[in-house]
């Protein structure tokens, strides 16, 4: 997107200028760039002090790192620059808290600021993505906005803004009027918790959040291995579930708009900065702490990880049920999520196999953000992946080494303990004596503090770790809370993944449009709606039971987590889409969304069996 000019256009990156606060503006000139379709997707993406602040040298980039170069606050992910106006919140990047974030529309009462964002729609001179810009400056009949990927060209010397447009006052309005005669400029956006004169936020149309069902025409192409089976990781995957089989249908698939799509994209960037305002609340307060039934023992360690580490979680996984009611979040995976494997390989070969399949792979880009977010992490050049003997983990676990190798780590995968032992310094050391010093795994936290809690407390000073055994014999807490040991994900992750967040998420955020109400007993307004009972730890679906508002047991499902301490979560059944019922999945990658997959069951609950369906994001005009 360039404005029409006879100025010599600036190579790709070069410096153009400053806007106030010395914020460099760069030259998006794609255009000068050799052989740019040949360039890797990572060589665009632009991080600052391991802040991702977007692609080289776009609009978005650019107000990103405004807001956080001067204000000290960061837009959530998005895909295009027009999305940003259905926002309302910022992340402030000292302590993750969330600020309100108000739209006011071109032509409102609210008049424009300096340091607000203008938005404009998609179309024209801004086709297919928008754009975003900083006011800088507000005269009587003008403002100025400073901005990335409109001009390429050098800005004369001292002047801080890109472009000045018309300002107007009519009847008490505001209105902005571009540069431009095919671009519509959608308002802009301010940090203020006052809503007077703002906009609601945008709700997607209940037909577009439906989950409809489609078959690929049988031509026997699903039939027998379609896996390379040469391949480690889909070899894994075939000897996991006895041959290439994803679900019970193999030629069924879902499908989903792409406003669906990017209501999920809010709500996983949303969800998972208000599950971490949650977690700051626990860790600061020891009655919460005391309801996530977690060794008091382990508590310093616990916020000294917090402390260290908030921002060194990999990845995660969210459970959202979506269909014509809305939006809402059931739990959140923050701890040995699943399910990689299957978005991001497997599904994609599904697609090639069933043979032109319409719309978009929804897990397509999930390996290339999970190794960026390797390669900003703190991980060291040598990562130790631990997973138990386990024929699901272990096409899991190579699916991560893909991504740590991606990165440029150097990996190895370890089944079990059995080749882990101590030297002679008490460190602990794998077959061939490397230090164990970096360590992913599939192992829940949980795990380890049941192992923990086997342990007298009375009887040790501190965490029982041995550094040595006759046997050999090492445990996972031996590893897993070895105080030189570096664990992704960090231990702080068990807060967000134990049930007994979501109380504390409802009292923080009550009414919240993609929560349901939760209590750690039972109230008397989750005995009207009907409410579902959950393990604190739970995992898997074990252990859950589904009861009506006329105190009916509408499904239930056994497990090991039956003495655990229970919370009360709404009732919010998943939707029926054909014959089975269906759950949406997405993931988190570096606090960020990294992609979506749907699982279903005949039942109400998934479990750790139920199926995983290829699904594909269709363009909302061809969706109805």
């Amino acid at each position: 997107m360039s404005e029409k000019s006879t100025v010599q256009d600036a190579p790709f990156g070069t410096l153009l200028g400053y806007a106030p606060g010395g914020v460099a503006i760069y030259s998006s000139d794609y255009d000068s760039l050799e052989n740019a379709d040949r360039l890797d997707d990572s060589e665009f993406r632009h991080y600052l002090d391991n802040e991702y602040m977007g692609y080289k040298w776009q609009c978005v980039e650019f107000a990103r790192r405004f807001l956080y170069l001067n204000y000290g606050t960061i837009l959530t992910d998005v895909r295009m620059a027009y999305e940003i106006f259905s926002l309302r919140y910022l992340r402030q990047v000292v302590n993750d808290n969330l600020l309100p974030l108000q739209a006011f529309a071109n032509g409102s009462e609210r008049s424009p600021q300096t340091g607000a964002l203008l938005i404009w729609q998609e179309g024209g001179e801004f086709s297919h993505t928008g754009h975003v810009a900083i006011i800088t400056q507000v005269l009587s009949d003008s403002v100025r906005i400073a901005e990335q990927n409109v001009i390429h060209h050098h800005l004369p010397e001292g002047q801080q803004w890109t472009r000045e447009l018309p300002l107007q006052k009519h009847e008490g309005k505001y209105f902005i009027q571009d540069t431009f005669d095919d671009t519509e400029i959608l308002g802009w956006m301010i940090q203020t918790a006052d809503t007077t004169h703002s906009l609601p936020q945008p709700e997607v149309p209940a037909p577009y959040l439906a989950i409809h069902e489609i078959e690929v025409p049988r031509k026997g192409q699903l039939e027998g291995t379609w896996l390379n089976d040469e391949d480690p990781l889909e070899h894994a995957y075939i000897q996991a579930n006895g041959g290439c089989s994803i679900n019970d249908n193999p030629y069924r698939y879902l499908t989903i708009s792409r406003s669906a799509e990017q209501e999920l994209i809010h709500a996983t960037n949303e969800m998972h900065l208000m599950y971490l305002h949650a977690t700051d609340k626990v860790m600061k307060d020891d009655n919460l702490l005391a309801l996530f039934d977690i060794p008091e023992t382990l508590w310093p360690r616990l916020r000294l990880s917090w402390q260290r580490r908030r921002h060194h979680m990999i990845t995660g996984r969210i459970d959202f049920c979506m269909d014509d009611r809305g939006l809402k979040v059931y739990e959140y995976n923050a701890d040995s999520a699943s399910c990689h494997a299957e978005t991001g390989l497997i599904l994609g070969k599904w697609a090639e196999q069933a043979g032109n399949i319409p719309g978009r792979d929804p897990g397509k880009y999930l390996l290339d953000m999970l190794a960026e977010a390797w390669k900003h992490s703190d991980a060291c050049p040598f990562v130790h992946i631990l997973q138990d003997n386990d024929a699901e983990e272990s096409y899991h676990a190579q699916f991560m080494q893909r991504a740590l190798t991606k990165a440029g780590f150097e990996s190895k995968i370890i089944h079990g303990f059995t080749e882990l032992r101590w030297d002679k310094s008490g460190q602990l050391v794998d077959a061939e004596q490397r230090p164990v010093t970096c360590v992913w795994k599939t192992w829940a936290w949980e795990t380890a503090l049941d192992q923990l809690r086997e342990e007298s407390e009375a009887e040790h000073a501190g965490v029982p770790i041995r550094t040595g055994h006759p046997e050999d014999s090492v445990r996972l807490i031996d590893v897993l809370l070895r105080p030189e040991v570096m664990v992704f994900e960090p231990l702080w992750t068990v807060i967000p993944s134990n049930k007994a967040i979501l109380p504390v998420l409802w009292s923080l955020f009550p009414h919240h449009r993609y929560l349901l109400d939760a209590d750690f007993s039972l109230n008397a307004e989750l005995e009207k709606t009907g409410y579902a009972v959950k393990p604190i730890a739970g995992r898997c679906g074990s252990n859950i039971g589904l009861i009506n508002h006329e105190d009916q047991v509408i499904d239930k499902t056994l497990g090991k987590f039956d003495t655990q301490k229970n919370i009360y979560q709404q009732l919010w059944c998943l939707p029926k889409v054909g014959e089975r019922y269906v759950q949406l999945c997405t993931f988190t990658v570096g606090g960020h969304y990294g992609g979506v997959c749907v699982r279903s069951e005949k039942g109400l609950v998934i479990k750790k069996e139920s199926d995983i369906d290829p699904l594909r994001v269709i363009d909302d005009e061809n969706y109805l």
